[in-house]
């Protein structure tokens, strides 16, 4: 069934949130950049409460809509996932999965007693357009559990819209194949678990030109907060249980036919249980509602990849020890956005040079103090070049450069018996893809964290936390995907209290973000809240809505929360 959605989603906001004093938590970002004036056309792909939703996802069939022009002709697509949620849970990872395909990897605020929460984000899926052009299965998968003390369902709504073209906003430009690299399962998310690491055969067709892929990666387990694990030679200086060994430097990487492609160094996002809860309400931390993906130039290897065979396309995540080992696990998958030449014949060419080191160049030092306190600094190099000729089978030769360029640097101290522990990480790069000297894929990237995470009582039922966040990325995926530049600071803190008797806490969060596209598009917002409740929101650009949302007030008492989950599994508290 077809509706009238746009207006009508932040209409049903503000219905739930007038009824009551329900918590709208949000994650900061810019409203889709598509169309407004067109004609939208929206379909309900799936509504589902995740109760006992563990080994359980929502598979469902979906078909293109047809009242919005000739099928696949679209200026773009945009989701609207909407959720609620009462009582007592944890914050749970979802994975969607379109023609096994990962096209968006979220996760859920905890939820509150009471009024509940709700939140709902919209997110541009138009590069996906080949996928949607065409029947298929269409899979969430929310693992959720309901036992004694965890109680909070999660009602979950997802809705499509497609946005007819025209003259004035014509079709988006967009790639003729997207090839799955996942498990192809057909009853739940594709993402892989590693180590050990993943591989799919996969077979491109002979007169690809361009291979772009798009990788998704997020730590989980024991690599939840990779970025707070220490070096394996300082471990046995630490308290027994302070933290988890094989360091904090993650590598993700992509193999074809076991050869280096390229590789991400990954955005700590941090999910809305972790360290402290409290701090991540009403405003989740950035990325925890939509992680971040990373693009790789596989043209390169084009005239390897159109030989008509089958080839191993690999992904793992490695770490800066002498193994190069990670703990479990990280869950990874990608996808291969494929351009053909309309000619149909074979592509063909070679690889002309090739500079990719398995692993990036690393070192671990640090000390150890007479009073016990442990510093220790992990830092990595990354440089890949790689070159080819292409010549197309309408006889257009194609010389490829591939590049990239990446620094990484963690400094941890672990003062007063590690009840003190700070991170001050930084991840930065660059990525360049020049096709006959013209760019086809840029990204340029920071990510500074800094952490510190305090005990304040022997116990350990006491502690604070402050946060100092950043994602600063100027990003030109591929020529048929929007380009942008996204600038995100965030500072957040938190006082936790663990109790028998319940947990409680405080937490203060302020955002500032911006927005540019290459299009013209704009959108900043900054916006602060305390306890719960925003104390100031401020958005502007050309994106920004034309009524602001006021927000309800929550009541100022300690909040009552689960109990958080600590760097390195601490066991701390009652």
């Amino acid at each position: 069934m077809f509706l009238s959605f746009a207006r009508g989603a932040l209409a049903g906001v503000l219905l739930a949130v007038t009824r009551a004093a329900v918590l709208v938590d949000f994650q900061v970002a810019q409203p889709p950049p598509l169309p407004q004036d067109a004609k939208q056309c929206t379909v309900q792909i799936l509504q589902r409460t995740f109760g006992n939703s563990f080994g359980m996802a929502e598979v469902v069939q979906y078909e293109p809509p047809t009242d919005c022009g000739p099928v696949g002709s679209w200026a773009g697509i945009s989701l609207n996932f909407t959720v609620t949620s009462n009582g007592t849970q944890f914050d749970r990872l979802g994975i969607f999965t379109f023609q096994n395909v990962e096209i968006w990897r979220t996760s859920t605020p905890e939820p509150t007693r009471g009024d509940g929460i709700i939140w709902t984000y919209l997110k541009d899926v138009t590069r996906f357009t080949p996928l949607f052009t065409k029947n298929g299965t269409f899979i969430l998968q929310l693992d959720n559990l309901l036992e004694t003390g965890l109680d909070g369902q999660y009602a979950a709504t997802l809705h499509a819209t497609f946005f007819a073209s025209s003259r004035e906003n014509p079709p988006a430009p967009k790639a003729d194949l997207i090839i799955p690299v996942s498990t192809l399962a057909n009853d739940t998310g594709n993402d892989a678990s590693v180590p050990p690491a993943f591989s799919l055969n996969v077979t491109v067709p002979q007169n690809a030109v361009q291979v772009y892929a798009e990788l998704i990666a997020s730590g989980n387990g024991n690599e939840e907060f990779w970025y707070l694990n220490a070096a394996n030679q300082f471990l046995p200086s630490l308290p027994s249980g302070t933290t988890f060994g094989d360091g904090p430097f993650r590598e993700v990487r992509m193999l074809v036919d076991g050869q280096l492609a390229g590789v991400a160094f990954p955005y700590a996002v941090i999910f809305t249980g972790g360290i402290v809860p409290t701090a991540w309400r009403p405003i989740t931390s950035y990325g925890a509602i939509d992680l971040p993906t990373y693009f790789i130039d596989l043209t390169p290897f084009v005239p390897v990849l159109t030989d008509g065979q089958p080839h191993n396309i690999s992904l793992d995540v490695v770490s800066a020890e002498d193994d190069h080992t990670i703990n479990q696990n990280w869950f990874v998958s990608g996808s291969l956005q494929v351009v053909t030449d309309p000619s149909g014949k074979p592509t063909t060419g070679k690889i002309t040079r090739y500079d990719a080191p398995p692993f990036a160049q690393t070192s671990v030092t640090g000390s150890v103090g007479d009073n016990g306190d442990v510093n220790i600094t992990v830092a990595a190099t990354r440089a890949i070049h790689i070159e080819s000729e292409i010549t197309s089978g309408s006889g257009k030769t194609t010389h490829v450069v591939w590049e990239q360029n990446l620094q990484y640097t963690n400094t941890q101290n672990y003062l007063d018996n590690a009840f003190v522990q700070i991170v001050n990480q930084s991840a930065s790069g660059s990525f360049l893809s020049t096709h006959n000297g013209v760019p086809a894929l840029v990204d340029t990237f920071s990510y500074p964290l800094i952490i510190n995470f305090t005990v304040l009582t022997p116990s350990g039922s006491d502690f604070v936390a402050t946060f100092d966040h950043s994602f600063n990325r100027v990003s030109d995926p591929a020529p048929f995907i929007l380009g942008s530049t996204i600038r995100n600071r965030q500072q957040a803190s938190g006082f936790f209290h663990l109790a028998s008797t319940g947990n409680t806490g405080n937490g203060t969060n302020t955002n500032t973000f911006s927005y540019a596209d290459r299009k013209g598009n704009t959108y900043d917002r900054e916006v602060s809240a305390v306890n719960t409740n925003i104390t100031a929101d401020h958005q502007g650009g050309t994106l920004a809505p034309q009524a602001a949302f006021h927000f309800p007030s929550i009541n100022q008492a300690p909040l009552v929360v689960m109990k958080p989950r600590l760097p390195g599994g601490r066991k701390i508290g009652n």
